[in-house]
């Protein structure tokens, strides 16, 4: 009984905590990081769509591409992180190959095969980190505070977000359109994050109190797969992986909405902010929410919010409802569903396979996200920008639909054959009554 109550006690004591300082780190190295990335990438669909004159069809497939660069690598990076716990060792070295990615935009000279390159790099570079950087979040947190942890993590990252294209706009009118010297000023940032990561970031990350978590046989840890297996993280993939495939791009979404309002092209750049401020406030309020009533209720709300933005651009030709409308529900869609889904992870995996686990859902998430884009610019193509959207916003109705059904309650009880397996949006307490 008396360890029971102090084990209770320990857990109450750290979840009403602050968040701690790894997680606090880590979110001022992807601030840091984000500012040197935003920097380059704010204007790409200006650039490809309106300077190149590629079609939609054509950018779908880029910005497709560029995503499944970046998930076909975490898996990489998952698993190497995974073997011996060098989360930080991985997380490094993507952070670093991010950060040099910027010197080849200087020496691409504005060649198309140099700037693809730089921008492959730095996406491989995403790619590499995001994996074993969300596994030592997860490790970080009490499994009843992820939430709450991944929501600080993901405000801090939005900040940089926001940042990042106002630095770049202000390095522009500072120097006369010199964008060498943002490709510098981006490299001297992100190479401050990759010290940040190396200075304060913990080498090995303590896994949360989890007496109950089964324990892998060794040959199920070195299989990639091996998560797989269990049934709930199973459903979690496919339901995430539904709703990716009925998820189009931000990028045409911002494309719309300069051709529906035709505002001059010089302000579609600062289109980004409005989404990732909305972001920056919900982040953590969705995170808290998430631990308190489960966190299948805000994930799949965060992808209705979407789906309200889709049927606003149908619906709605006035310009200020338009414009504030679609951010507004777009900074939504993210606050609620990016860090929840790691939080929803988060329990279901053991810590021997936690950032491989996490690369494989948002690998599967980012291939669906791939095949939507480039679909969504075929029907643009094909059909126009009306017809299309129509079929993306059925698609990702019937998503939620099925994700719904995929996605367990907050009750749902053990699962067999492992009946002290824990349920992923149940507090520690609630798994694990004391007995006498």
């Amino acid at each position: 009984m008396y360890l029971a109550t102090t084990d209770a006690a320990a857990t109450a004591r750290v979840t009403r905590g602050r968040v701690g300082g790894p997680v606090l780190a880590l979110g001022a190295v992807s601030l840091v990081t984000d500012v040197s990335s935003e920097m380059v990438t704010a204007v790409l669909p200006l650039y490809f769509v309106f300077q190149l004159g590629l079609s939609p069809l054509q950018f779908g497939f880029l910005d497709g591409l560029y995503n499944g660069v970046t998930a076909l690598v975490r898996l990489a990076g998952g698993r190497a992180a995974d073997r011996g716990g060098r989360h930080k060792l991985v997380a490094g070295a993507g952070y670093a190959l991010s950060a040099l990615s910027r010197l080849g935009l200087l020496f691409a000279g504005g060649g198309t095969l140099g700037v693809g390159a730089a921008l492959a790099a730095d996406r491989i570079g995403k790619g590499v980190r995001t994996a074993p950087r969300d596994a030592l979040i997860s490790l970080s947190a009490p499994p009843d505070a992820l939430g709450r942890a991944f929501g600080v993590h993901r405000a801090m990252d939005t900040t940089g977000a926001l940042l990042g294209p106002l630095a770049a706009f202000a390095l522009l009118w500072a120097t006369a359109d010199a964008y060498d010297a943002v490709f510098v000023v981006s490299f001297c940032v992100g190479l401050l994050g990759v010290l940040l990561l190396v200075a304060f970031v913990p080498g090995r990350a303590a896994a949360p109190p989890h007496p109950q978590e089964p324990h892998p046989a060794p040959r199920a840890r070195a299989r990639l797969l091996a998560p797989l297996r269990d049934p709930a993280f199973r459903r979690l993939c496919t339901a995430a992986g539904l709703l990716g495939a009925a998820t189009i791009g931000d990028s045409f979404l911002y494309l719309l909405l300069q051709r529906r309002l035709d505002f001059a092209v010089s302000w579609f750049p600062l289109l980004p902010l409005g989404a990732a401020a909305v972001y920056l406030l919900l982040a953590v309020p969705a995170g808290r929410l998430g631990d308190r009533i489960g966190r299948r209720v805000p994930f799949l709300c965060g992808h209705a919010a979407l789906l309200g933005g889709y049927l606003l651009l149908l619906a709605t030709e006035r310009g200020a409802v338009l414009l504030v409308g679609v951010l507004l529900l777009l900074g939504v869609f993210y606050a609620a569903t990016d860090g929840v889904l790691m939080a929803l992870a988060g329990p279901v995996l053991p810590p021997a396979h936690r950032a491989s686990g996490m690369a494989l859902l948002q690998t599967g998430q980012a291939l669906c996200r791939l095949l939507a884009a480039a679909g969504f610019g075929a029907a643009w193509t094909l059909w126009g920008a009306g017809p299309a959207l129509v079929a993306a916003a059925l698609a990702l109705a019937a998503a939620l639909v099925a994700a719904g059904a995929l996605l367990p309650g907050r009750a749902e009880p053990p699962r067999s054959p492992q009946p002290n397996a824990p349920d992923p949006d149940a507090p520690p307490l609630e798994r694990r009554p004391s007995r006498p």
